[in-house]
């Protein structure tokens, strides 16, 4: 015989359900191989997913996904007037994308004990930062989630009913969607009063001087720099990497940032910058806070260092905006160290460069640049004569004529390690520089 359910008696938050009813779950899980113990106040949504067999809601949670994520879409927008506005921008990209991790994160968790909830973690805090940036209240935010919440419990019931799913099974799965939704607010308000007390002028002057305080060159007092970080309610990491950003003039116009509280940040200055501990995680996305500018990560340092993570970061930009390095939205430097080590001092890589292809001076441009390829090429293969045609797309004899003129150039120079290296330097330099800028 197929149960009716009553669903007003099953749509309730897990705090507001009586011990009785709570006993009777466990009961109905015990006889039924779901395990007992999980459905109670303390538990998370994640205890209570674990108790559950994957095969009894997977298998009912698979074919509905797709509609109910669209239903659950339509009536947050019919049911929360700030949201009634047509799905397009970053609007409409946040509220779907939302909805479909909020889906995927239940459907993960179900039979399993843990599962990673970081990314997730991560993404609503940011829709919660969103929303107060946005203008929009909380009760509007959390009246989506309750919204979304019923839509799906109504989905998960209607099919769990139409193939008999047992009871108690749908029963533990309520307590844990609606422990799951207060878990999901309680991010998501945590980001949005994150957004919140940054807009409070105090907190944010506090933020900007140890910002400062990190990216002075001079030395800063221990004791110093725990009192700021205490009074700025920042954890001050191991290690941090500085991003530089291109400076615009409109910078003070752009929209306020989403990035977490975890991140200091200085857009409005002539040198606008950000200190991050975990680029990867932290800088997810950030392409979008660009607003057509290029930033640059610097090398991961200890705090100590941070201004020379900030000088790499400022070189790397000053050298993809002359075609040296690629003109990537978001640089990381780590990738192009060599370069970066090049161009450290571009006097002394001069001097190097003028002195050490000195013998070549009587050649023509043409003559040079075809001589400088293959011997840039013949010390970075060790001399085969068919690699380096093979690489240059030129004939073996070709190379062997070049080579020649090289050594008559040359001399002994090339028999010396010291003068290789310098050779080969002054080489990459004269590339990476030279035909960089021309690009």
């Amino acid at each position: 015989m197929t149960t009716r359910f009553n669903q007003q008696a099953v749509v309730r938050p897990a705090a507001t359900i009586p011990a009785a009813r709570n006993a009777q779950w466990q009961a109905a899980a015990s006889a039924n191989g779901v395990r007992t113990g999980v459905a109670k106040e303390s538990a998370s949504s994640q205890d209570i997913l674990s108790s559950i067999p994957a095969s009894q809601i997977r298998a009912i949670l698979r074919p509905v996904a797709g509609r109910m994520i669209k239903e659950i879409i339509q009536e947050i927008r019919e049911g929360v007037p700030a949201y009634a506005q047509p799905l397009e921008g970053n609007f409409g990209k946040v509220l779907v994308t939302s909805v479909e991790k909020a889906v995927l994160q239940v459907a993960e968790g179900i039979g399993k004990t843990t599962v990673d909830t970081s990314a997730w973690a991560d993404w609503f805090r940011h829709v919660g930062r969103l929303e107060f940036l946005e203008g929009r209240s909380m009760d509007a935010m959390q009246t989506a989630v309750r919204i979304g919440t019923r839509v799906g419990w109504r989905h998960i019931r209607a099919a769990g009913v139409a193939v008999g799913t047992p009871t108690n099974t749908l029963f533990t799965f309520a307590d844990a969607l609606f422990q799951y939704s207060d878990e999901l607010s309680s991010v998501a308000i945590a980001g949005y009063t994150e957004a919140q007390s940054r807009a409070n002028g105090t907190m944010e002057r506090r933020r900007q001087q140890l910002l400062k305080l990190l990216l002075s060159p001079e030395p800063t007092s221990a004791q110093s720099l725990a009192d700021l970080v205490d009074a700025t309610d920042w954890t001050l990491p191991e290690r941090v990497a500085v991003v530089a950003l291109e400076y615009r003039e409109d910078q003070h116009q752009l929209p306020a940032s989403t990035l977490g509280n975890d991140v200091l940040v200085d857009f409005e200055s002539a040198e606008p910058c950000l200190v991050v501990s975990d680029p990867q995680r932290q800088l997810a996305g950030f392409e979008l806070e660009l607003y057509g500018r290029k930033a640059a990560v610097g090398p991961m340092v200890p705090p100590a260092d941070a201004h020379r993570s900030l000088a790499v970061a400022r070189r790397a930009l000053a050298l993809a905006q002359r075609g040296v390095l690629p003109a990537d939205d978001v640089i990381d430097c780590s990738q192009h160290l060599t370069t970066l080590a090049l161009c450290a001092d571009e006097f002394l890589l001069a001097q190097l460069t003028t002195r050490a292809l000195e013998p070549f001076e009587g050649l023509t441009t043409k003559q040079r640049t075809r001589l400088f390829e293959t011997l840039l090429a013949w010390l970075g293969t060790r001399g085969g004569i068919n690699e380096i045609a093979a690489r240059l797309g030129v004939h073996p004899q070709t190379v062997r004529y070049r080579m020649n003129q090289v050594n008559d150039i040359l001399g002994d120079r090339l028999n010396d390690s010291d003068e290789r290296l310098k050779l080969e330097i002054a080489l990459r330099a004269t590339h990476l520089i030279h035909d960089g800028t021309r690009r």
